[in-house]
């Protein structure tokens, strides 16, 4: 790990220790900075679709916001989330090409992201409580794909929206829901 690398890590695993003891403006800064991270490592490995980045950077936050109680600070933060974001990544691919022609090689490294039963819903009673707070132009299709897996056509399907407007709705509520979670403590 280079030098910038080095300072990255601990500027990131500082905010976090401090947002995490309740620093609230701490706890912002580090989801500001680890969307920027995040979209440059994830622009990296999804050239050519900048939707599906910035799509995969706020899945990628909700998914280290609600399982921040999970990370180990005696454990490199950077790993720790590039894990969250492969997994993110490699469902994106197989929604695109189907479960069986992708292969994840990050099983063996799931129990890192492990967690008991109750943390699960914990994690869906938080993310139910955010999605109330959209509207449902945004939240429907968001339920559809991001968290049911199915295709912009069978979410204007059911929703009765254009295909394009599913997608709008897609990118705007997750936008929005990475919002809301900037602004919680």
């Amino acid at each position: 790990m280079d030098e910038r690398a080095r300072a990255n890590e601990a500027r990131l695993r500082g905010l976090l220790v401090r947002g995490l003891a309740g620093d609230a403006t701490a706890y912002h800064a580090f989801l500001k900075d680890l969307s920027a991270h995040l979209r440059a490592f994830l622009r990296r490995r999804l050239t050519g679709s900048p939707d599906d980045v910035e799509d995969l950077v706020q899945e990628s936050l909700l998914a280290v916001h609600n399982q921040r109680h999970t990370y180990d600070a005696g454990q490199p933060l950077t790993a720790w989330v590039h894990a969250i974001a492969k997994y993110k990544l490699v469902d994106l691919l197989r929604r695109r090409a189907g479960r069986d022609s992708v292969t994840d090689p990050l099983d063996d490294r799931l129990d890192i992201l492990a967690a008991a039963d109750t943390d699960a819903g914990d994690a869906r009673r938080d993310l139910a409580k955010l999605l109330d707070g959209l509207p449902e132009r945004q939240r429907l299709p968001i339920i559809h794909m991001k968290l049911e897996g199915r295709s912009v056509v069978e979410t204007a399907r059911l929703t009765g929206m254009s295909e394009s407007a599913v997608k709008v709705g897609v990118h705007r509520g997750l936008k929005a829901l990475a919002a809301q979670i900037l602004r919680q403590p």
